[in-house]
């Protein structure tokens, strides 16, 4: 069983109090041209609402086959699970550009690909990127993103229209792996099979992001144990290849980003504010070492007058430490720390 911190996010009844890494959104053209997408396939405002509340409800139990059958679960996952989707990845990619400044990818291979919704954070980030490999068995999602992609990326894409449980034989190696929101949808023997598959597939790296959830986290530490057996070099977010010290205490790993909501998200979502907080877990594994934190903040800042307050994941475990106004420079960068962030 889990046990949830009473400083937690997710326990708090005011989460616009809590210190979350700057709102992100989507780039201005990607935006108009989801609204374009979510226009045309939308029908009644009543019908995007109600296959709004069916996605949300199918996201959580992880069940996902046909769900994207009718235009209006299409839309709906444009208008509220594509920006999250996009923005939790942006911030992953983030992380792995500030532990390894040096990684460079050129190819990209992104599993159950969706619309392209990784595959487009990931060229925004990395700038090397010149070709994506993008596997996916919806076909109307394929259309999608084809669509979708010359506004997204100058990325070359290349669309395989393939059921991930069914082997990835004609598939090539890639610099970078994508497996974002996806795991979840197997089983734990099949999702096992997939990690290992994409491992042996990544050239250089490995990424896999889940809803941050206890039962996602669960299925993220075996995923984590088994690539640590096969020597894979951890990169974020975890400091350190030992046994994971939020698994011993009961607790789970993950963090939040914070996403601009559109007037038709607050609408779905019946929301007044004009954000959203995406939780997420995220693993990233190297074939060879390219960068690690020393430590990484596994819980919200608690910035007070003349003192900060963090806990922190290191190789020792986990660790509470606090930051005082007399430690100058430390001190400052404590102060803009966040709840996600390395610390050195």
């Amino acid at each position: 069983m889990f046990i949830t911190p009473t400083s937690d996010i997710l326990s708090s009844p005011h989460p616009s109090t809590c210190i979350l890494k700057h709102k992100m959104q989507l780039p201005h053209a990607l935006q108009e041209a989801l609204e374009v997408e979510i226009t045309a396939a939308q029908g009644s405002p009543a019908a995007l609402a109600s296959a709004s509340s069916r996605l949300s409800a199918r996201y959580l139990d992880g069940d996902f086959a046909g769900v994207f059958s009718a235009p209006q679960m299409r839309a709906a996952y444009l208008a509220v699970r594509f920006p999250a989707t996009y923005c939790s990845n942006a911030r992953v990619f983030r992380d792995i550009h500030d532990a390894a400044p040096d990684f460079a990818p050129r190819a990209v291979l992104d599993l159950g690909a969706g619309p392209g919704t990784s595959t487009f954070a990931a060229a925004a980030e990395f700038p090397s990127l010149e070709r994506a490999t993008l596997v996916e068995r919806d076909a109307s999602l394929i259309d999608i993103g084809r669509r979708l992609a010359p506004v997204a990326t100058s990325l070359r894409t290349d669309w395989l229209r393939s059921d991930l449980a069914s082997g990835l034989s004609d598939v090539p190696a890639h610099d970078l792996v994508l497996i974002s929101y996806t795991v979840g949808e197997f089983a734990s023997g099949a999702a096992n099979a997939l990690v290992s598959r994409a491992w042996r597939l990544a050239s250089s790296v490995l990424v896999i992001v889940e809803p941050g959830t206890p039962k996602n986290f669960e299925r993220l530490i075996a995923i984590r144990r088994s690539l640590v057996s096969a020597g894979a070099h951890l990169v974020a977010p975890c400091p350190h290849h030992q046994e994971c010290p939020m698994w011993a205490a009961q607790d789970w790993c993950h963090f939040s980003q914070r996403i601009e909501r559109t007037a038709v998200h607050r609408r779905l979502k019946q929301g007044s504010l004009g954000y959203e907080d995406e939780k997420f877990s995220y693993l990233v594994a190297a074939k060879q070492p390219i960068g690690q934190a020393a430590a990484r903040i596994v819980r919200h800042t608690k910035k007070n007058p003349g003192h900060v307050q963090f806990q922190l994941c290191t190789p020792q475990g986990l660790q509470r430490q606090t930051v005082g106004k007399s430690q100058g420079e430390r001190y400052r960068a404590a102060r803009k720390s966040e709840w996600g962030d390395s610390w050195e």
